[in-house]
Formats: structure tokens, sequence, C-alpha cells
């Protein structure tokens, strides 16, 4: 199943009046690039976490938000550094005798002063809170992966109708290849009749020119290996997990086919119709970038 690298996926749970929170959102990127924000107590859990995340996950710029509330009051305390008042508050006396200014220094004031007042964390067992948290990051998880499997239907069905509409160029083309070189053959013989008038034709020398026009502009190997790519391309999006690197790749040939088979067109109705497949094949490249 195809999985698009955006999605969102939000959870909250509490417990015992402990709340937490997970909130994950991705972009696209070349492989999976995780950054967490979590508050300090988890830290000791980061490894636990990201191996939880990457049951979820294969591709993609993915960025997690973890909070946690104690409802509990637990969690830390407030310290009162009364030697660092004091000494803020002997300065600020010898800067109102200096300079003559009137002193107007109240408690609440003073405790704004950096330091005066600060906020100790209490040394709480972080691996104790990991199964609630767990079960809040495998909620999260599933409404983001259930988000990217919905957006990568939607690339499913756009691709699969790119690709079937690059099987009718693919059969256009090879009904109009013989087509080509008979057209050929038949100008060139009305070119030659035109210059040597009443003169003899040789047939065999025609014939040998159009040998050599028809091996120049033969485009049935590239036309077989381009239909071979488009069905193991639609075999590969029905396929589950990460898949984005192989259709990348499948695009690439799909690309090389086209050049070449542009590059060998020389009749109008074939060159459009070989532009037409590179412009598919451009369209197609730009979603396979989406999917995971």
């Amino acid at each position: 199943m195809a999985c698009s690298m955006t999605g969102y996926g939000r959870a909250e749970r509490e417990e015992d009046g402990r709340k937490f929170t997970v909130e994950i959102k991705s972009v696209n990127n070349r492989y999976l690039d995780l950054a967490i924000r979590m508050p300090r107590i988890f830290n000791p859990l980061e490894s636990q976490i990201r191996a939880e995340l990457r049951n979820y996950m294969e591709r993609g710029k993915v960025d997690v938000f973890i909070s946690y509330e104690d409802r509990n009051g637990a969690g830390g305390r407030v310290l009162y550094n009364k030697a660092l008042a004091g000494e803020y508050l002997a300065h600020i006396k010898e800067m109102a005798e200096d300079f003559g200014l009137p002193q107007t220094m109240t408690a609440e004031r003073l405790s704004q002063y950096p330091d005066v007042l600060t906020i100790e964390e209490e040394n709480q067992d972080g691996s104790a809170l990991w199964e609630p948290l767990k079960k809040t990051i495998d909620e999260a998880a599933e409404t983001f992966r259930a988000a990217r499997r919905r957006e990568g239907e939607f690339l499913k069905e756009d691709l699969l109708k790119k690709l079937s509409g690059m099987e009718e160029g693919v059969d256009f083309l090879t009904e109009r290849a013989p087509e080509t070189v008979a057209a050929y053959q038949k100008e060139l013989e009305e070119k030659v009749k035109e210059l040597l008038g009443d003169a003899q034709i040789d047939e065999s020398r025609i014939l040998q020119e159009v040998a050599i026009y028809s091996d120049k502009v033969c485009i049935d190997e590239e036309l077989v290996r381009l239909k071979s790519h488009i069905e193991a391309t639609r075999q590969e999006m029905e396929k589950s997990g990460s898949i984005g690197r192989k259709l990348d790749f499948l695009a690439q040939e799909l690309n090389r086919e086209a050049n070449t088979i542009l590059s060998k067109t020389i009749d109008a109705p074939s060159s459009n119709r070989a532009i037409g497949l590179k412009t598919e094949i451009e369209k197609i490249r730009e979603q396979i970038q989406n999917i995971e």
C-alpha cells in the first residue's frame, strides 16, 4: 500500500493525574529524519521513543512534540536565594545614595531579579512513565500513519491513471512504427523516380536504404522495455512498506527509454506522442517524491 510522506497525528492521555500529549507531523525527505522535542524527564527514554516511532515510519522528515504535565503537584519546587537578594538590595541602596535617587524597591520587584527565585526540578524516574507514554505515542502514530495512507491512496490513484495514459501512448507508437517505415519507402521511391525519370530503378538499392533507415528509427526494443517498466511500476504500487526508492528508480528507467524513443522519432505524430510520454513521466517523478 502506497503511503504519502506527509502526515499528521496527535494523541492525549491522562493517567493518575498525569497528562501526556504527543504530536507528529512530517514532510518529504529522502531518508528518515526524526526530530523529537520533549521534556528533560524523558531524556533517558529517547532511544525507546525512537525505536517505537520507527515501527510506524520509514522515510520522511518527522517532527515529534511530546509534552507532559503532572497535575499532582510534583515536578519541582521554588528556591529562594536570600544571599543573592541581599546583595542586589545592598547595591541598589548604594546606587540610590551615590546618585541621590529615590529608592522604591518592593519584595515583588526584588524577586524578579535573575536567580533570586529559581525552580528546581525533582528527580523523577522517567522510566516509570514509559508505559503511559508508549500508549500515547502509539495512538498518535496510528492516526499519523492513517493520514499518510489516505494521502497515499490519492497519489496511487493519480499515478495509475498516468500509467494507463502512458500505455496508450506506447500502443500508438507501436502501431505507428511500421507505418513510418512504409511512408519513408514510398517517399524514397517517388523521389528516385522523379530524379531518374524513365530510367530503371534499382529496387535492391531502395530496399537497402529503407533497411538502413528502419534500423535507425527502430524503437521496438525501447517500447518493449517501456511497457515492462510501466507494468513493474504498477505492480510495485500494490506492495506494502517503503516503495518510494524503487519507484524513483523505475521512473528514471521510464525517462531513459522515453528519451531514446524521442531521439529516434522524426514524424510529427510520433514525436508528439513521445513528448507526451516524457511530460507524463516528469509528472510521475514529481508525485513519486511524495511516496514513502
